[in-house]
C-alpha cells in the first residue's frame, strides 16, 4: 500500500491507496508534523495495511523537511512532487519553482481526466484556478480569497457582522445579516467563477473549456454552476498518485 500526503498550510490530506486508486482519505492538522503527533494518527489511519511507499506534495517548506525525515524513518523515503519531478504535463511558466506542488498535482489529474485545454478550480483556503493550454502545458493560474477566509475576515474586522457557516441560499435579497453575507459569499463567488471562466474561454480560444472542481466547497459551488464539468474531491491526491506512478515507471526503465 502507498501513503499519499498533500501538505497544506492548515491541513494535511492523507490518502491510503494503491498505484491505481486512492482507497480512503483523512485530514490531519499540518501543525502535527512539528511535534510528531501526526505519526500515531497516520498509523491509526493506515491500520493493518503494510506501507511500501510514500509520496508527498507540500506547500509548507518547514513541514516538508520534517515529513521527509519522519516518513523515511518509519516507512520509506518519499517521492516528492515538485516542478522538476512532475510528469504528464508541460510547464510554460516563468518561474516553475514557484508553482505549488498541489497545483501541479491538480493539473496532472485534470489532464488525465479531461484532457487539454482544461481548468481546475480548487475551493480551499484560497480559491485557485490552474490552467492548461491545448498543448497540455501548465500556463498559470488565478488566486482569490476562499469563501471561509472572506466571511471570517468580515466577522473579524467589523463590529456587527457575525461568523457564519457557508451553505447555499435560494434568496438573492438578504432579510437578515447572516443571509446577506451568505448571498455575498455563495452567489457572489459563483458570479466570480462564472466571469473568470468566460474570460478564460476567450483567452484559450476554447468555447467548450472543460472545468474540474475540487476542495471543500466544490460540491456546493458546482451545484448551480453548469460551467463546471466534474467535481473530484480527491483530485490533488489522485494527481500525486499519477506522478508517483510515472516516477516508478521511469525508475524501472532507468534500471539496467
Amino acid at each position: 500500500m502507498i501513503l499519499y500526503f498533500d501538505i497544506g498550510n492548515t491541513h494535511t490530506h492523507v490518502g491510503l491507496g494503491t498505484a491505481s486508486k486512492i482507497l480512503k482519505q483523512k485530514n490531519l492538522p499540518t501543525s502535527a508534523w512539528f511535534d510528531h503527533s501526526i505519526l500515531p494518527a497516520v498509523k491509526q489511519f493506515a491500520g493493518k495495511s503494510k506501507i511500501d511507499h510514500c509520496a508527498l506534495a507540500s506547500v509548507v517548506p518547514r513541514a516538508t523537511s520534517v515529513a521527509r525525515a519522519i516518513l523515511s524513518a518509519q516507512f520509506s523515503p518519499p517521492f516528492e512532487l515538485r516542478h522538476d519531478t512532475v510528469t504528464g504535463i508541460g510547464i510554460a511558466y516563468p518561474k516553475p519553482e514557484t508553482i505549488g506542488p498541489d497545483r501541479l498535482a491538480n493539473a496532472v489529474a485534470a489532464k488525465h481526466l479531461l484532457g487539454a485545454p482544461s481548468v481546475v478550480v480548487d475551493f480551499g483556503t484560497a480559491v485557485t484556478f490552474d490552467i492548461l493550454d491545448r498543448r497540455g502545458n501548465y500556463v498559470g493560474g488565478i488566486i482569490a480569497p476562499g469563501l471561509a477566509v472572506m466571511t471570517s475576515y468580515l466577522h473579524e474586522k467589523t463590529a456587527l457582522l457575525p461568523q457564519i457557516t457557508i451553505r447555499d441560499t435560494n434568496s438573492i435579497i438578504g432579510k437578515n445579516t447572516k443571509q446577506a453575507m451568505l448571498i455575498g459569499a455563495v452567489h457572489g463567488y459563483r458570479g466570480l467563477i462564472r466571469e473568470l471562466l468566460a474570460a478564460l474561454k476567450k483567452e484559450l480560444d476554447s468555447p467548450t473549456l472543460p472545468v474540474i472542481a475540487t476542495g471543500g466547497y466544490a460540491k456546493l459551488m458546482a451545484s448551480k454552476l453548469p460551467e463546471i464539468t466534474l467535481v473530484q474531491p480527491l483530485l490533488t491526491l489522485d494527481g500525486l498518485r499519477l506522478c508517483w506512478n510515472a516516477a516508478q515507471s521511469g525508475n524501472k526503465k532507468a534500471t539496467p
